[in-house]
């Protein structure tokens, strides 16, 4: 029985083989930018998972006010704090301390040669840490040399990940590196032990890890405030395992009761909370977020599965569609089947199987076409995910049970309506199916009305994105951005030396102006200044950025004064210029009043030389904030190039320029240069992403959408063929004809327009209510979305329309 099944399949098949390929196709790009997107997706959640204790570990998270009203996030906490919860608190098995080296976390590492040959060196090291053993028994990690149990117990020893020590010892087995001497910068440790790397998805990047009495007894100790409970930085993160019994909620009051004890003072922020952020919950959790770390939003990846559900729903729509619309071609063979004793269960299970064969087919073309789709979706594959994930267990499960969701989704609808032919009306041609002459045209109809408003909400959606995302890069930002570029010199350098690169760099040609300072007018994130000011009644405490540099600065960006003058360059801050917003938070009226007014900065009282007009300090979700500008120099220089000319690569020559001068200087650092109209750019790097997954949600599903209506078409047409010869018999024209087989789809199409319009506006108004400043829903977004659809289906369906109408009506009637 399953031979003859398999045999009926194959030449139903073969006997329909334009419909069976447009059915194959559909599902196959749908099951191929699911299959990627369900890869993606699921990475993403498998973050973190495999950890032994990880339901009961938790990151500690700190949540804080200023006295300015701004509230901000910080996963990292004061160094000593870890020691404390270990000590004090009940119900903590486990406070796992981790440390990173000052500044951006970089450090050099040299290979001691054993024989006092010259060192190995390796610059810029990343992801080196101080931890104690706890940490690796947090992670599990597979020891390939050393002892656990004391590798991280003494100070200046050092266990390495297995590609590390690759680096470091190439061709070495790990028992041969256990002894040998690693420096970093200029202190020497020993390794101690070789781990695994980790093979699963984690936010712990670690590779070297040097044990924590390392920290407490070298110089680094004060770098990494070991003992300040004041203050904390980047480079310090806190974990805690709980006992089984433990309440999370009630071990992050004694942490804050903890903290409490021991803080000496409140400083910058009127109020300080720790709390507890379950370990499953960090790659999620904007609030954990760190340099060395990747975020992603939850809502996106939603999004995708979204995505993936549509454009899976659209391939089985063409299936239904095609399906139904062939079933009168196919009411012989039932009414025969049945007349032999078939019964219809039986003929369900034929279709049905009819169906999965058909679905595996296409999960087979599926798998072909990954590795282009792979391509497409590029800026949404994380970067640990690579195509060996297409042969983990779990995918294969997952192909399984889609094929079954696909064989019932598309596959049973067709099979009732087929299967429920009854033998006389068939052996008697008393079974007509035709387009909107049945209750099965009525389900294609709404199929096909379906499978256009998902394509007409993309597109809106697409067009709205897209528009927007030229308003923000291309807005008025309040300064000059264009052909201004920064890069950093070590912070260490003394004063004269930063006014004399400025002085050589001004003579090269090429510049039109140079600026000693801090950041650019707009950055990611903020720097934000205590500042405050008592107008004789109350202390008024605005929630200000900084932005400090040289006399330069204001000309080179082109920020305009509205009163006052620029602020003398010093060495300390003796001036400030603030602008209008800031001068409003103060209570002035106008933008001259707050000339002369004393601000309270770092215990010191400013006075305010000068107001500037406002600007966007950051992206555009955010609105213009009090911003002020303080005369001193900083580490960061600012170029601005002069304009170059069509065809030339005046600016390539002009930066080599620059980095032979700071290499003259640092040749020790790396020269790393950004312009800053790039870096406002990468501001909107998510809702780029957004837009660019859009588009190829759009043309994906227009694809697929487009092709079950030609498919449709072509059915239509062929349906219909003595109609329109007999048509034409008597008299009807080519246009006629065109408009006669045209009509039906063309109105679904503007069925689709007018439902997936108030849809997508409701979608695209509370996508802008995320910024602060936006463009227009205009109409003409609208009306160019319908307007293209109609255009593009019309020519779709005038070009298989028309071979109909031109058709010899002789060969169409010649059997009548």
């Amino acid at each position: 029985m399953i031979r003859n099944f398999f045999v009926a399949t194959c030449r139903n098949l073969w006997r329909h083989k334009f419909f069976s390929f447009v059915n194959i196709l559909g599902l196959a790009v749908g099951v191929s930018a699911s299959l990627i997107l369900f890869m993606i997706v699921y990475y993403e959640f498998s973050y973190d998972q495999f950890e032994p204790k990880k339901d009961n570990t938790y990151r500690i998270v700190i949540k804080t006010k200023s006295n300015g009203g701004f509230e901000g996030y910080s996963g990292a906490v004061p160094s000593p704090l870890g020691n404390a919860i270990r000590d004090e608190i009940p119900g903590v098995e486990q406070a796992i301390s981790i440390f990173s080296f000052p500044g951006n976390g970089q450090i050099d590492v040299s290979v001691v040669d054993p024989k006092g040959r010259k060192d190995i060196l390796f610059k810029k090291q990343e992801n080196v840490y101080f931890v104690d053993r706890n940490y690796t028994h947090l992670l599990d990690y597979q020891w390939l040399a050393g002892d656990p149990t004391s590798a991280l117990e003494q100070p200046f020893r050092v266990v390495l990940t297995r590609s590390m020590a690759t680096m470091y010892f190439p061709h070495q087995k790990s028992a041969e590196i256990i002894g040998r001497k690693l420096r970093y910068d200029d202190m020497d440790v020993t390794v101690t032990g070789i781990i695994q790397d980790l093979d699963k998805p984690t936010d712990f990047q670690g590779k070297a890890f040097l044990s924590i009495q390392t920290a407490n007894t070298a110089s680094l100790k004060e770098e990494l405030m070991m003992d300040n409970w004041n203050d904390w930085m980047a480079y310090s993160k806190l974990f805690v395992t709980l006992a089984a019994n433990a309440n999370p909620e009630q071990v992050g009051k004694e942490i804050n009761r903890l903290y409490s004890k021991h803080r000496k003072n409140e400083g910058y922020f009127s109020s300080i909370e720790f709390f507890l952020v379950p370990l499953a919950d960090m790659h999620f959790d904007f609030r954990t977020q760190s340099v060395d770390s990747r975020i992603v939003n939850k809502s996106t990846l939603y999004g995708l599965i979204a995505i993936a559900t549509f454009l899976l729903l659209l391939g089985c729509i063409n299936y239904i569609n095609l399906t139904t619309a062939q079933a009168s071609k196919r009411a012989k063979e039932v009414g025969i089947r049945k007349t032999i004793g078939s019964s219809q269960k039986q003929l369900i299970l034929q279709f049905l199987g009819e169906t999965f064969f058909l679905t595996f087919l296409s999960i087979l073309l599926s798998i072909i076409l990954i590795p282009m789709l792979l391509q497409l979706f590029s800026a949404f594959i994380p970067e640990g995910l690579h195509s060996s994930f297409l042969f983990q267990p779990r995918l294969g499960l997952y192909l399984l049970v889609l094929s079954l969701l696909l064989t019932t989704a598309a596959g049973l609808y067709p099979a009732f309506v087929l299967s429920r032919y009854k033998p006389t009306q068939v052996i008697k041609n008393e079974t007509s199916i035709t387009f909107g002459q049945s209750r099965q045209a009525i389900v294609r109809k709404t199929l096909t009305v379906f499978q256009f408003i998902i394509a007409q909400f993309f597109i809106i959606s697409t067009l709205m994105i897209s528009k927007q995302l030229y308003f923000v890069l291309h807005a008025d930002m309040g300064f000059q951005k264009e052909a201004i570029f920064t890069f950093d010199i070590p912070r260490d350098s003394v004063q004269t030396l930063r006014a004399q690169l400025v002085q050589r760099i001004q003579a090269i040609p090429g510049i039109a102006l140079v600026s000693n300072g801090f950041a650019s007018p707009a950055m990611s994130g903020g720097a934000f200044a205590d500042l405050s000011y008592h107008n004789g009644k109350e202390e008024i405490k605005p929630q200000a950025q900084i932005r400090w540099g040289d006399q330069n600065y204001f000309k080179l960006y082109e920020i305009p004064l509205i009163t006052g003058r620029i602020a003398t360059t010093s060495d300390s801050v003796t001036e400030l210029v603030a602008n209008e917003r800031f001068c409003e938070e103060l209570g002035f009226k106008h933008a001259r009043e707050a000339i002369g007014q004393f601000i309270t900065y770092n215990g010191k009282m400013i006075p305010i030389v000068g107001v500037m007009k406002n600007f966007h300090a950051q992206n555009l979700h955010a609105e213009i904030s009090p911003i002020v500008f303080v005369n001193q120099p900083g580490s960061t220089f600012h170029i601005k190039l002069l304009p170059q000319p069509a065809g030339t690569n005046l600016w390539q020559k002009t930066i080599a320029q620059i980095e032979t001068i700071f290499r003259d200087n640092f040749p020790e650092e790396d020269f790393a240069y950004h312009f800053v109209d790039d870096s406002i750019a990468k501001f909107y790097a998510e809702e780029q992403r957004t837009a660019l997954l859009l588009r190829w949600a759009t043309g994906l599903t227009m694809f697929i959408s487009f092709l079950g209506l030609l498919g449709l078409v072509l059915y239509t047409t062929n349906s219909r063929i003595r109609e329109v010869g007999i048509r034409k018999v008597l008299g009807a024209s080519v246009s006629q004809i065109i408009h006669l087989l045209s009509k039906d789809f063309v109105r679904l199409i503007i069925l689709a327009f007018l439902i997936a319009s108030p849809i997508a506006w409701w979608a695209v108004h509370v996508w802008l209510d995320n910024f602060a400043y936006k463009t227009s829903i205009s109409w003409w977004i609208f009306a160019l979305s319908g307007i293209g659809m109609l255009i593009l289906a019309a020519t779709l369906l005038s070009v298989q329309t028309f071979k109909a109408a031109r058709a010899n009506p002789v060969d169409s009637l010649r059997d009548e």
